[in-house]
């Protein structure tokens, strides 16, 4: 029976699920706090410059054309998906390099560079992660509602050593370190440290393999804005500049019956969805006298991850002379220092691991002929640090753009043209996540899976999650799965 359905937010999580809500002939609403569709991956457009907000790293392409294909079209007539190779040239502290790629032969012949014994090693490595991904991958598309759930799946993750970190797992097959960090450090695009999220998280690695990295001609931007018409196109309704302030519930039958926005107005639903950071939805859109089982205590009981400090920067001058990839990871010499330094959520360490994303190497039309749009990532503590962002941030800006320019972009701050930042104080306030973390409710074992806030709440059975703090993480897919995950939960 078709339902009148909310969504409210329109990141990826929310945009797959109400794109697949429309297709089953429920009537949906999306609605989007902001001026533009993406959430996370909102596009700033400055001084002929666009900059992708959020996630650059697109995987699993098969998920984003089972959304084109449950409305009988084809993703590729809407965005145009181009491989990158390498998939990431990683730098250690002295600038040496390792490119990544899907071509076992040539990562061989990158691994010969650092440490030659470690190619039989890497070789097992890469061969164990199909069994990862056989067991893992099935699971980010199943709901993990009751307990039982888990137990299911138990014996298989701890057949898996689900149980080791990343960084631990690695370390079992790689004696290099600079080599340990380049093939342990993808728990940090989720929002998790290495040497804490669980080895299951090694199956992104066969996920890159066999189904490559790739990029979204127009950027990341693109592939939401694709993702709106098809919404459109589909009949379902979308209200940009509508923040939700509350669901609302009745108390009688424990059920959501609608939201009311900050203007006033309130929309009646059959069901919704929340694509809004799941503490935030349960903190302040929900009465806590409503909460039996998502308290304010549980709630807050949970490790977040990380923030990030986002510099987005266009300069006047091309540096395509080679030196950099599309995607690069410039890490820190005490990495494990670092680490622990940015999860204990203490202080603001004082050196830096960074992501340099250089999109025009690519698809020049994302700046003015001539120019170089950039943007260069540094996960920083999320805001139960003792950090004034108010203060800390054009130092911290500073400090990373000298050392771009000292060591990767000559002349860098002579060239820029376009600028922007954002820092934890924006997750917080603009994204409504909250302590200002970036990716939500941390990936260790104990919070995934059923430990993880779950798609349907345990308190109004009309009450879904979608989006990177709920099952199965953050991530594109992950997000995406959340979308598939609780539109298959509603039915239709």
């Amino acid at each position: 029976m078709s339902k009148n359905i909310v969504v409210i937010g329109s990141g990826f999580g929310g945009l797959a699920a109400a794109i697949r809500l429309r297709a089953k002939g429920h009537r949906v609403t999306l609605l989007e706090k902001r001026d533009k569709l993406g959430g996370r991956a909102y596009v700033y457009e400055i001084n002929g410059f666009k900059f992708d907000g959020g996630p650059t790293v697109i995987t699993a392409p098969w998920m984003f054309d089972e959304l084109w294909q449950l409305a009988g079209k084809r993703r590729e007539d809407y965005v145009t998906f181009l491989q990158l190779d390498p998939f990431y040239r990683i730098f250690d502290e002295r600038g040496r390099f390792l490119d990544y790629n899907a071509d076992h032969e040539f990562i061989l012949s990158q691994i010969e560079k650092f440490n030659p014994a470690d190619k039989e090693g890497y070789t097992r490595f890469i061969a164990s992660t199909k069994a990862i991904f056989e067991t893992g991958m099935p699971l980010i598309e199943t709901p993990f509602l009751h307990l039982s759930d888990m137990l299911r799946v138990a014996p298989d993750l701890i057949r898996l050593q689900s149980y080791r970190s990343v960084y631990g797992y690695v370390s079992k097959f790689i004696q290099d370190e600079f080599l340990r960090r380049c093939f342990s450090f993808h728990p940090l695009l989720i929002g998790g440290s290495p040497l804490t999220a669980s080895s299951l998280y090694v199956l992104i690695h066969y996920l890159e393999r066999e189904w490559g990295i790739h990029y979204a001609v127009g950027g990341t931007g693109a592939i939401v804005a694709a993702m709106g018409r098809l919404f459109d196109e589909l009949g379902g309704e979308t209200c940009l500049n509508a923040e939700v302030e509350e669901i609302l519930i009745d108390e009688r039958t424990r059920r959501a019956t609608g939201v009311r926005l900050k203007s006033g107005e309130t929309l009646p639903a059959d069901v919704v969805v929340s694509n809004a950071d799941v503490a935030y939805t349960y903190l302040n859109m929900i009465p806590a006298r409503y909460r039996r089982t998502n308290s304010d205590r549980w709630v807050k009981r949970k490790k977040y991850s990380m923030s990030l400090f986002v510099i987005y920067f266009g300069t006047k001058r091309r540096y395509n002379d080679g030196r950099l990839a599309h995607h690069n990871i410039i890490l820190s010499e005490d990495y494990k220092g670092l680490l622990r330094r940015l999860f204990s959520n203490t202080t603001l360490p004082e050196d830096f691991s960074l992501y340099l994303h250089m999109p025009t190497l690519t698809d020049p039309s994302l700046a003015p002929p001539g120019h170089e749009a950039f943007y260069v990532l540094s996960p920083v503590p999320h805001l139960q640090a003792k950090v004034d962002w108010r203060v800390q941030a054009k130092p911290y800006r500073d400090a990373i753009m000298q050392f771009l320019e000292a060591n990767y972009l000559p002349d860098l701050q002579a060239n820029i043209v376009a600028e922007h930042y954002i820092d934890p104080l924006h997750f917080k306030n603009e994204l409504n996540s909250y302590l200002g973390s970036a990716f939500s409710v941390q990936p260790t074992l104990l919070q995934s899976a059923w430990f993880r806030p779950h798609n349907r709440s345990e308190d109004f059975e009309n009450l879904y999650f979608v989006g990177a703090g709920t099952h199965p993480g953050a991530g594109l897919p992950g997000v995406l799965a959340s979308g598939k995950i609780a539109a298959e939960l509603i039915g239709g």
